[in-house]
């Protein structure tokens, strides 16, 4: 399994929350030079260092954890602001410049291209030797940008099947399973459901339509140019997502993250698409549960998924950067990123802890590993951000409305044409 995983991690190389507060940097010019000593690493924090780090709910308690060490060790506090990962690329370009952002972000790497762009975050430099060293070859790929590497890799990740076993024993292969077990399971007047995922977010339905031949973008996701979400394939596996609304008789809207995970606790959702965010409260809420590979579509292409990888990354505003740079290090640590998966079940980017036997030997894992080696990086090119609403609302056009599959694919595509086109001015 060890090689497996740093096999699948090397191949692939190239939840949310929100908080309103208050970071410690403050309005300035991006910061650029690293301070040095002979003390220690060579790199000491600076003089009345504080840091503020933006991480999701999910992970609020793990990194509030990696806080107090880290202040133990160097004297540095550290305060942990609930901002989604999926949100700290924007909120970034604002409260960055107007010194409101946090020292630390813990983004997804498809943002790290806007955020290069606009001279928001700081290079990995100072410990980028020891950081090519220790992590995955995929999760420095993701993490670089433009020959740069600016991320300090935490952890590798997609989404899978989670099954309750007391409920579906031995998990469906394939999509027609799924549907045939909903059909006898499905209860809505006791909210009883087969199979929920959400629905109306792209990240999650990216694999209906890349599974039977669309893309995002041309030659490999990097020309903007060339959108694949209305081709042939992509028209195909629409019309299959469609059709599954007959065993989730659900809008968009009443399918949100907190809806099916409640449902999944209570025992009254026998499987959910998500990602190992999501095992730590399972297991604190004592399902039984495991995770397999997304079902087989009914002609028999495997479902492919996105997949991310979430690193630090330091503000370019930030009035402490060598605490900041400093922290990111520290967190990326093998010990660190051993303890973020016996919280939350994510999967460490760091070499050494992959091959762990807790990580090795554990079936969770197991199962999103076998699911990574069918996943497609998320494109980190700065169009990708005209990509997540347009698409999402037409998930949700053809969901909800029942809308015809071929014109609302087009009318979106022509969308987010029309947005790169405007962001590209």
């Amino acid at each position: 399994m060890s090689s497996m995983l740093a096999f699948t991690l090397a191949a692939c190389g190239g939840g949310s929350g929100n908080a309103d507060g208050t970071g410690s940097a403050e309005q300035a010019e991006p910061e650029t030079a690293v301070e040095e000593t002979e003390e220690d690493t060579g790199l000491q924090p600076e003089e009345g260092a504080k840091l503020v780090v933006w991480e999701s709910n999910e992970e609020k308690a793990f990194i509030e954890e990696v806080g107090k060490r880290f202040e133990e060790k160097y004297g540095v506090p550290v305060t942990v602001e609930v901002v989604g990962g999926g949100d700290q690329g924007g909120r970034l370009s604002t409260d960055g410049p107007a010194g409101l952002a946090a020292d630390v972000l813990t983004m997804p790497h498809d943002h790290i291209g806007p955020a290069v762009k606009a001279n928001l975050i700081l290079p990995n430099d100072y410990f980028e030797e020891e950081t090519r060293a220790s992590a995955v070859e995929a999760a420095l790929t993701a993490t670089t940008y433009d020959g740069v590497l600016y991320g300090y890799p935490k952890s590798v990740e997609t989404y899978a099947l989670f099954y309750n076993k007391d409920l579906v024993p031995n998990p469906p292969k394939t999509w027609d399973e799924v549907i045939e077990f909903s059909k006898s399971f499905n209860n809505q007047a006791e909210n009883k459901y087969g199979i929920m995922w959400e629905v109306g977010n792209f990240y999650f339905g990216y694999g209906f339509f890349a599974s039977t031949g669309g893309y995002v973008f041309g030659d490999n996701n990097t020309n903007p140019q060339d959108v694949g979400l209305n081709n042939e394939g992509a028209v195909k596996g629409m019309t299959f997502f469609q059709s599954l609304k007959d065993i989730l008789p659900l809008n968009t809207g009443d399918i949100t993250y907190d809806v099916k995970s409640q449902l999944f606790t209570e025992g009254k959702l026998a499987m959910d698409i998500n990602g190992p965010w999501a095992v730590g409260s399972y297991r604190d809420a004592g399902v039984n549960f495991g995770v397999t590979t997304l079902p087989a579509l009914p002609t028999g292409e495997k479902m492919t998924s996105f997949s991310g990888v979430k690193a630090y990354y330091v503000n370019s505003y930030s009035k402490y950067p060598n605490a900041a740079r400093l922290f990111s290090h520290f967190a990326s640590s093998k010990e660190i990123e051993l303890l973020n998966f016996e919280m939350t079940g994510q999967i460490p980017a760091n070499k050494e802890a992959a091959a762990d036997p807790k990580i090795v030997n554990d079936p969770i894992t197991n199962g999103f590993s076998e699911q990574f080696a069918n996943s497609t990086p998320m494109p980190s090119i700065p169009e990708m951000a005209s990509i997540w609403e347009p698409a999402g609302a037409a998930l949700s056009t053809i969901w909800n409305e029942k809308a015809d599959v071929k014109t609302t694919l087009d009318t979106n595509v022509q969308t987010i044409k029309d947005k790169i086109a405007t962001q590209n001015k």
